[in-house]
């Protein structure tokens, strides 16, 4: 058997998409952001036998020539400028016993691993056609998405449903590679693989458009199901994210569909009537326990009257608040890429840090390394690169947006599947950004690299 340095990469990216929801272990401390993330040991080794591979034969495709990527490169040098203009500051700052120059070698390192992802990936797939890759990439994204069912449906019957029975059954996964379980009693919230239901939040976010793609590309009833499971985890998920960013991801994927040709208006019918029939199933069984459930969802939404009680809310809205008045305060360059949270100690309001056990004994205990979360990219990069820098980078969405859409036509063959799946990822992840400031979204440079080829691939036809 030939096994070639490109296998190894190729594998090993491969299996790091598989394993993205799988996080739940304790992980590799060095690995910062990122310890948690089963995926990033794989694309890391990708990254490595790609390198290698790369510096003997001398070639590696980057896209240098493509607009897109060309704003992309715009806006990491503007993250280095936004440094440089700042550096007398950045220089000063020290908290938790890091520097502000340290704090942005860390932040950019963390960067500059999605961007060498970015890179193998785009050298990936343009080894396929468009057919092949889509298809391939669906596949593992499937697979993986079985095991978070699996996993997921066991753990709601078990703390959602207080069906104690399976319990001994799921602790079986505890065997199961970069997996600890854990059943979350208190709140009766799954997370699947993955370490908190806000990550399974993220991971649903980033395949539901793949899952909701079987409905236009297969035939029967099952084609279904991959949608419908994707509803039933949101919910279970207790994520109020997920609700409301996959409620509008579906939304606006039937849309699409309906608009471009009218006869998948029968998609629409049919999949309102499966999801009718599923709930149907559980309130015969677990009726009062549903109802319940959906008003709590409902309650939930109730930003204002939960803003008083959830404590977790009350940092995120506080963090955020503060980290406008930084921007306020620097409204051409910001503060530079890193430093938001120097600069916000002395500005989260009251009303966030009153009676908030997660600033006294997190964000604002120093002898805790882990900086508290920014919980919003649009504000952060405010702060950090002020308004230069948001331009470039909402432009740089919205652009992706919009050329996404334009190539939706109503001939639904792979290649305009595909557009349908990264126009709707896209919208996922550009409204996922509001409540998460990291770019460690692996979804969103896959999906860029796959629309990056397939805009290389138009241009030479």
């Amino acid at each position: 058997m030939n096994i070639s340095l490109k296998n190894i990469y190729t594998t090993l990216f491969f299996l790091g998409i598989f394993f993205i929801p799988f996080n739940s272990y304790e992980g590799v401390s060095f690995l910062g952001e990122y310890k948690r993330d089963a995926a990033v040991l794989f694309f890391l080794g990708s990254i490595l036998f790609f390198s290698v591979e790369s510096i003997f034969k001398g070639k590696i495709l980057i896209p240098i020539r493509n607009l897109y990527f060309q704003i992309l490169i715009m806006f990491v040098l503007w993250l280095i400028v936004s440094v440089v203009t700042n550096l007398l500051s950045v220089s000063s700052n020290y908290y938790k016993q890091t520097s502000g120059l340290n704090r942005f070698f860390r932040q950019f390192l963390a960067l500059f691993i999605m961007l060498l992802m970015f890179v193998v990936s785009y050298n990936i797939i343009t080894k396929y056609t468009v057919k092949q890759v889509f298809f391939k990439l669906r596949r593992i994204l499937f697979y993986s998405f079985v095991v978070v069912v699996f996993y997921g449906f066991f753990e709601s019957l078990i703390v959602y449903f207080k069906i104690s029975a399976f319990k001994n059954f799921v602790l079986l996964f505890n065997y199961f590679p970069f997996t600890d379980v854990y059943l979350d009693y208190t709140f009766g919230r799954i997370s699947s693989v993955s370490y908190e239901p806000p990550f399974l939040a993220i991971y649903l976010i980033t395949v539901s458009a793949w899952m909701f793609s079987y409905m236009i590309t297969n035939k029967g009833m099952l084609k279904y199901v991959p949608s419908v499971l994707i509803v039933l985890l949101t919910f279970f998920s207790g994520s109020r994210t997920a609700l409301i960013v996959i409620t509008f991801q579906l939304v606006v994927f039937l849309w699409i569909v309906f608009s471009v040709n009218k006869k998948f208006r029968k998609i629409l019918q049919r999949f309102v009537l499966v999801i009718g029939l599923f709930f149907v199933v559980i309130i015969i069984f677990k009726g009062s326990k549903v109802i319940d459930a959906i008003e709590q969802k409902i309650e939930t939404l109730n930003f204002k009257e939960d803003l008083s009680k959830n404590i977790s809310n009350k940092s995120r809205f506080g963090i955020q608040y503060a980290s406008l008045l930084v921007f306020i305060e620097n409204p051409i360059l910001g503060v530079g890429f890193g430093q938001q949270t120097y600069h916000s100690l002395n500005k989260y309001p009251k009303w966030a840090t009153k009676n908030n056990y997660e600033f006294k004994e997190s964000y604002l205990n120093e002898k805790k390394k882990s900086f508290p979360p920014g919980f919003n990219m649009y504000t952060r990069l405010l702060a950090e690169t002020g308004l230069s820098g948001f331009i470039i980078f909402t432009s740089f969405i919205f652009v992706l947006l919009y050329i996404c859409k334009k190539r939706i036509s109503a001939q639904l063959n792979e290649e305009r599947v595909l557009s349908i799946i990264l126009f709707v990822s896209f919208i996922g992840f550009a409204i996922n950004w509001l409540q998460f400031d990291s770019f460690r979204l692996y979804g969103f440079w896959i999906c860029l690299s796959l629309f990056i080829y397939n805009d290389k691939r138009i241009n030479y036809e």
